[in-house]
């Protein structure tokens, strides 16, 4: 049996203190941004709306989107930590929350996301089947440098064609080459992912440094407390797949 080359980073990447933490933040920022009161309503979304309201505007044809985009952070969050540990249900997870992630970045004015979240959710299935099938930890190669290049082409394609094909309330220029940006880097780590290249959570760092300056521009501190856990826990990562490797037998603590 193999031994892991350093025990005390891959007991802190694998930590369920770290899950327990992310959680709790997540959770903190929405009920502070007071986002569980957020609803889409006759074609728009609502801020503010009390809770003891929330039936009265359900019952209406009300969209709870706050609520539900809470819970899908959460479990979005828990399935990212499952990747992070080599754990194939975090992929399989994945699949349905690309769904609702997708739902509600298209309700919120990113109507791209129509035919931007499939190619995830395909990914997503694409990743599931080879890490059932026992896929390993290898080093960039000649294939992964054609898919970064071919990732950056096909999310500028399908982020304009979103954008001009089904219309967006959104008309800033920068927000659509941001929104492409970091889409693509969005797409070279969800592949990078898929194929368990080593330089996945090099890549998910540079996407959360990119979602830290977009989030800084726009004065969300929240968000940007939230990116903050999520680079440190892909540096993290990063680390623990180039030295440790594929998840060995032996038992790591936490």
């Amino acid at each position: 049996m193999q031994k892991t080359e350093n025990v005390l980073l891959r007991s802190i990447v694998h930590s369920k203190y770290i899950d327990i933490m992310g959680v709790i933040l997540v959770l903190s920022i929405c009920i502070y941004n007071g986002f569980l009161e957020t609803i889409y309503y006759q074609g728009g979304i609502q801020f503010g709306v009390p809770f003891s309201d929330f039936n009265t505007y359900i019952s209406k044809g009300a969209f709870p989107i706050g609520l539900l985009s809470t819970i899908g952070a959460i479990v979005s969050l828990l399935a990212a930590r499952m990747i992070v540990k080599q754990q194939n249900l975090g992929n399989l997870i994945g699949i349905f929350t690309t769904i609702n992630s997708g739902v509600i970045d298209y309700l919120f004015g990113n109507h791209s996301a129509i035919i931007t979240y499939p190619l995830t959710f395909i990914i997503a299935i694409i990743a599931t089947k080879k890490w059932h099938y026992g896929e390993r930890i290898k080093k960039a190669d000649a294939t992964y440098f054609l898919l970064v290049i071919a990732a950056f082409i096909i999310a500028y394609t399908l982020v304009y064609f979103g954008f001009y094909l089904f219309g967006t309330t959104i008309k800033n220029e920068f927000f659509k080459h941001t929104v492409a940006i970091i889409f693509g880097i969005s797409l070279v780590g969800n592949i990078s992912t898929a194929f368990k290249y080593e330089q996945t959570f090099l890549t998910w760092s540079f996407y959360n440094i990119a979602q830290i300056i977009k989030n800084v521009i726009q004065g969300n501190l929240a968000n940007v407390i939230k990116h903050l856990f999520y680079l440190v826990n892909a540096v993290l990562t990063f680390f623990d797949w180039k030295l440790n490797g594929d998840l060995k037998l032996e038992k790591v603590k936490v």
